[in-house]
Parts: structure tokens; sequence; C-alpha cells
């Protein structure tokens, strides 16, 4: 629907007398704090269905909604195939719209205040391997623009660990090719920071532009082949390609963030300088991140056990 026409039945009705115009309140809302497109797209994604459920069960209007409505979508999610962390999304969308309503007057009480969160497993998010990486440039040695460009982006979602969005985002103006600086002009929450290319992505880079011929500011730093910039799925089907041509199963985009901040922990990078690398509010998301295995705890319990430094 139309913004204007959203505006529109807004102002036409003294108080919206349904959940779906209370959900165009708060999305229009979102609208005019400027709110992250992709934040937009989520809270549509995750709200709608909510608003169906509830109204399939004769719940049209925000003071009719209970916990125990919310409680019982929450099980049914659970019991339909949905991932621990795809109901936690679901949960997250369903608070922000109800503190919304009580914000706005709409119900007195947020029923998602009595709504305990679903909990959330320990999950190990896996890296890319390096050796997977490693095979997948082997597949880009032909001097081609193509290779080129492709192990240029390979090393750098390694080497920047930029979510995907902010890496198609990339222009060229943004790149700073003698220090490898890459400005991210609007990260998670629309901040922006800087994040790094070292000296072997640096020389990659560099080789892709001059066989590509010089950018303007504006343009992407990486093109498609008809040299526009990339969409997600774009970016994707690149690494796809890849690991198909190298015989191995094709890592996710966002498996390459997660070697990056694994492997500079590893390498001493501290957490507080890891955090703004990486663009995290907080120290809670980037420990997801970081589940150390096996290997890396048996060696810092040999750099710092007690009882074998006792003699």
């Amino acid at each position: 629907m139309a913004l204007q026409e959203v505006t529109q039945r807004i102002f036409t009705v003294r108080r919206p007398s349904s959940l779906a115009l209370e959900l165009e309140g708060f999305l229009l809302d979102c609208r005019s704090r400027n709110l992250a497109a992709g934040t937009l797209r989520f809270y549509e994604q995750k709200l709608h269905p909510l608003l169906d459920w509830l109204e399939q069960r004769g719940v049209i209007a925000a003071d009719e909604i209970k916990a125990l409505h919310l409680r019982a979508w929450l099980v049914e999610l659970t019991n339909t195939a949905h991932t621990p962390g795809g109901v936690h999304a679901f949960y997250r969308a369903a608070k922000a719209f109800c503190t919304w309503l009580e914000e706005e007057g709409s119900v007195e009480v947020s029923p998602m205040k009595r709504v305990r969160a679903p909990k959330l497993p320990e999950e190990q998010l896996e890296p890319v391997s390096i050796d997977d990486v490693r095979a997948m440039l082997a597949t880009c040695d032909s001097g081609r623009l193509l290779d080129l460009r492709d192990a240029a982006i390979l090393l750098a979602l390694l080497d920047t660990g930029c979510r995907a969005a902010e890496f198609t985002a990339l222009s060229y103006g943004d790149a700073n090719l003698k220090t490898g600086a890459l400005l991210i002009r609007s990260g998670k929450g629309r901040k922006p920071r800087m994040v790094f290319l070292g000296v072997t992505s640096r020389r990659a880079l560099l080789k892709y532009i001059r066989k590509r011929g010089e950018p303007q500011d504006g343009e992407p730093l990486f093109a498609t082949d008809e040299g526009g910039r990339f969409s997600y799925f774009g970016l994707r089907s690149v690494i796809e390609r890849r690991a198909e041509q190298a015989g191995i199963e094709p890592p996710t985009l966002h498996s390459f963030r997660r070697a990056f901040a694994l492997t500079c922990l590893r390498n001493g990078v501290d957490v507080y300088s890891l955090q703004r690398l990486m663009g995290h509010a907080d120290l809670s998301v980037l420990r997801r991140y970081l589940a150390q295995t096996e290997g890396d705890l048996r060696r810092a319990h040999e750099r710092g056990g007690p009882v074998d430094r006792l003699i």
C-alpha cells in the first residue's frame, strides 16, 4: 500500500478500529523515524503472519490481544518447523509492535510484558574454512576480469567481516586504496564505521580495478558482469559458483564474517576493537560469533593453566 494511502486512512479515522490499521500506523512510525529498509522488511514479514493468525481466531482489535494468544502463537511457530532463532525473531517483532501499541494508548499495557522470550540454544556458528577459501581462490587464476573480481570479493569478504548488505553497498569512492580503509556508510542501525583491507586483499582489489578501468566514485566497488551493483543473491551466486568449481559445499555469505571474527580473536585482537570493526552495538551479540573450538580452549589452558606452572 502506498504511503499516501496509508496516511490518508490513518488521518480520516478517529481511532484505528482494526489490527491491520494499527500495523499500518506502526510501520508509518518506523518510516518517520528513518529506520533502515531491512528493519521495515523484518517487521512486515514477521507481523503480517501474526495479524492473520489473530484475525483467524476472532481477535481484530489491539485491546483484544492477550498474553495467552501470543504464547499459543509462539508454541505453534515452534511446532511448525521454525528454528529457535526464527521463533525468537517473531517474538522480537511482536514485542516491538505491542510496545508501540502501549505508547500510542491503543492498549493500557503491552500484552508482551507477560510473555517470556523463547530460550535460544547456545549454537556454535560455523565460520568458512580457510582451506575452502583457498580452494575457491584457486579457481580464480586465469587473470581474466571475472577471475580477478571474484578473487577480490573472496578476500575482501574475509578481510573486512562486512555484512552482505554492507558489502554490496560499497562504492569506489568509499575505498582508500593506499591505506585499505573502506567506509561503511550505513551499517546496522544506519551507523557508519571503517573496515580495512590488508596488503594481500588490497593488491587483489587493485589488480581488479586496473583490469576493469577506474570507476567513478559513486559506482560500485565490485561490479556485476553488466557493470551494475550486486544484489544479495548475485553476490551469493558468485560464492556458489566458485564453490562448485572447487568441489566444495558452498559457504554462506555470513560464514565469512564469522571467520573474520574468530581469526581476529585467535590472532590477539581485543574484543572491544573487534566489536567496532564488526559494527556491533554491544558485546553480547559478538559472543555468538566467537564460539571457540576445543583446540582454542586447549591452547588457552596450555598458556595459562596453573598446575603446569607449580614446578
